[in-house]
């Protein structure tokens, strides 16, 4: 097949780097490029519950996602919810990122409190919702932090993109990539392999369950090493996760 952009393998994640607290004025936030996608997420903690929700229930946890009109490499696309409502690729992708993250967290522990997720994709070269809920957990973790509520948190979650391209097992896909698979998938899980949501479409034809399970494998590899990432971004942050979610424990 051809060459991966930036010499990668094919088990090999988009170098990435994190910006913690880029946003001043929210709770969290992080600054979160994988290779040519760039996503701002930033996590707002408030006093209150939605409506629906009695405050003995716990907290809530919910998300929104935009693409900044120039996310797009080729054009200016129009900004939603001016003079068009949102996507229902857009309301799929909060809906995910939302679900991702909620089971993260003790809800219960959290108290009569609500976390709103903001994931905004300044610049779209694929993956961007696996982006937006690895980005996110940063971004809630360090929320949680500041307001010494870290024991809320009882999971690290963190997602991937995987694919058959080209007859290959391919991580983390660019638009490139993402746009000649015959199979992809979109995996969440938590660092030790349990599984939170798998969104996956075969192209063309089906595909066997041998297959299906080899890009499962890949993709909680390549989960584990963005927990990694996860941590090492808390860490300089000055939360460490490890500490934080053994007190948690304890």
């Amino acid at each position: 097949m051809k060459k991966r952009a930036s010499d990668r393998t094919a088990d090999a994640l988009r170098p990435t780097d994190v910006v913690t607290g880029f946003h001043r004025l929210s709770e969290g936030s992080a600054l979160y490029r994988a290779g040519g996608t760039l996503v701002l997420v930033t996590a707002s903690l408030e006093d209150g519950v939605p409506k629906w929700m009695d405050e003995d229930e716990g907290g809530w946890l919910t998300a929104e996602y935009q693409m900044h009109p120039r996310a797009n490499p080729k054009r200016r696309e129009e900004r939603e919810g001016r003079n068009k409502p949102p996507k229902g690729r857009t309301l799929e992708i909060q809906r995910l990122v939302g679900r991702a993250l909620r089971s993260a967290l003790d809800l219960k522990a959290l108290g009569p409190r609500t976390l709103t997720i903001d994931c905004d994709v300044l610049e779209a070269d694929g993956g961007t919702r696996t982006a937006s809920v690895t980005a996110g957990f940063i971004a809630t973790a360090l929320a949680l932090h500041s307001r010494g509520l870290a024991r809320v948190i009882r999971d690290q979650v963190a997602a991937v993109s995987v694919g058959f391209v080209d007859g290959e097992v391919l991580v983390d896909l660019d638009y490139s990539e993402d746009s000649r698979a015959r199979v992809d998938l979109n995996v969440v899980a938590t660092l030790d392999g349990r599984l939170i949501e798998v969104q996956g479409t075969a192209e063309g034809r089906a595909i066997p369950r041998p297959e299906f399970d080899r890009m499962l494998d890949a993709a909680l590899g390549a989960i584990r090493e963005l927990g990694e990432r996860q941590r090492q971004a808390l860490e300089a942050a000055g939360a460490d996760l490890r500490i934080l979610m053994k007190k948690a424990e304890g």
